[in-house]
Parts: C-alpha cells; structure tokens; sequence
C-alpha cells in the first residue's frame, strides 16, 4: 500500500510539473518563464528584445532609448532590464498571451507585441513608439509594486497615467482631449472605479471605439490632476499606491478629499469647459 502511494505521488508529481512547464515555456505564462524558446534575444544596456525566429521585419534597435524618457517622467528606475516579445504569427501569441490586445504588460513588467501590432505600425496606423511607451509606462510601475501586488494598482489609473504621460490623447483611435470632454458632456463616461469590473458592462457608451475612449478619459482625470493640484502631489499619489493597495485612503490623505467626490467636481469641470 505505501508503495502505491509513493508510485502515485510520484505520478502526480510528474504531471504537475510536466503542466507547469507546458504553460511557462509554450502556453499563457510564457512571458513569465526564466527560459525562452523560439525568440532570438536582443540584450541593450536599458532593455532585453526577443524576436520570434523567422519574424524578419522586426528590428527595434531603438527600443532602448525609450527607457530614460519614462524614468524621467515617473521618477522612478526599472529594477531589471524590461523584456519585449515581438511575436511573428498570431497562433504563437494566442498561445503564449493573457491577452488578445495589441500590446501587454505583464505584472513582471514584460511587454508582449502582437504580429498585427507590428503590421499596423508598419502600415502607419499606429505609433509603435507611443504604444511601447504606454506599456514601458506600465512596466516601471508594476516593477516597482511587485509581481502579486501589481495586480492591486487601479487599473484605471494605469492606463491614465501612460495615456496622458506619451501624449496619446489624439493619436491613432484615441480621442483627443476637447473631443474627450464632448463625449463627456454628451454622457459618455466610464466611472473609474468600474474599470475591469463585472460593473463595466452596466455603462453604455455612445462612442467610436471604446477602449481608447476610456483610456482618453482617464488620462484627462490624471491632466486634471496634475494642472490643479500640481505634478509633485501627483507623484505622492502614484507612488503612495506602490505601497499601499487602499485607493480611496491614499487619495483623501493626499489631497484631502474623497475620490468619489473628486471625480463629481472633473465631470462639473468638463461640463462647464468652453473649450
């Protein structure tokens, strides 16, 4: 009897591991794992490039002068050198990524590129600079809060901060600012505290597309921010959050007034801007 056992633990251990490895090196925590198959590795003092073999259009030699610029911006430091997957074909992405998005930071701080990421580039319908400065912007943050704990920063606040921190507002599908507070005024408005919540699908929104309205919003939160209560109070409160995970706290002892109040007195602003 006791050998069964130790035979089945063993048969168990083997299955484990053997799924364990499976999903690091080929399926949905490959941007997680220590070892990387089928990418060519690119290492630049600032940043590790990994280009998927055969993937021949790819060359982001310039990717490492993007790190000082969002150092600068957040004063804050990577920890590790950022590491960036250019996939070439999209059944190796859907494999190998949490997400069906263009672009993702993982709470590590690694960034996924899709292969129609890259086409959309090349074909000039989106920056791929400000795209990877929006996901750098990301990284720096989730490094520094941790790989578990990343998953606690507002998620709304992630996105208005690399929103507004590259200047996307306007860029590509991305509404301007003015074009932003129209939408607003019209009733288009995502309370950010729904944001990546079963609540999100209670809101309607009357706009062309929706992720990037969204992001737009929150980046207009985050200018509003920094233009009436200054950009150093708003660095207290970015980096409160990297080590406290209660939002609403942080934001009342930083600025002295409740969130949900706060966001009543920008949707006044909004409504009463001329511009």
């Amino acid at each position: 009897m006791k050998k069964k056992s130790i035979t089945l633990i063993i048969g168990i251990t083997i299955i484990l591991l053997s799924f364990l490895t499976y999903i690091f090196i080929l399926g949905k925590l490959f941007p997680y794992s220590p070892i990387i198959i089928g990418f060519t590795k690119y290492e630049s003092p600032n940043t590790i490039i990994y280009i998927q073999k055969g993937n021949t259009s790819a060359n982001y030699n310039w990717v490492d002068s993007l790190i000082p610029s969002v150092e600068k911006f957040h004063e804050l430091k990577f920890n590790s050198k950022p590491k960036i997957f250019f996939f070439r074909d999209k059944k190796t992405y859907s494999h190998r990524s949490l997400s069906k998005a263009r672009f993702c930071a993982f709470t590590n701080g690694n960034i996924v590129v899709s292969p129609w990421a890259q086409k959309e580039a090349e074909e000039g319908k989106i920056s791929m600079e400000i795209y990877l400065k929006h996901e750098l912007s990301h990284s720096i943050i989730l490094q520094n809060k941790g790989i578990l704990a990343g998953l606690k920063y507002p998620k709304w606040l992630l996105e208005g901060i690399a929103t507004y921190s590259v200047n996307q507002m306007g860029t590509s599908f991305y509404p301007g600012k003015e074009e932003t507070y129209t939408l607003i005024k019209q009733g288009n408005f995502m309370p950010p505290y729904y944001f990546h919540t079963k609540k999100e699908a209670q809101i309607k929104l009357n706009v062309k597309y929706i992720p990037p309205f969204m992001y737009s919003e929150f980046a207009c939160i985050v200018d509003y921010l920094i233009e009436t209560r200054g950009r150093d109070k708003f660095l207290v409160y970015m980096k409160s959050l990297l080590k406290e995970d209660n939002h609403n706290k942080v934001f009342k002892e930083v600025y002295g007034i409740d969130f949900d109040e706060f966001i009543l007195n920008f949707k006044k602003f909004v409504e009463n801007n001329n511009g």
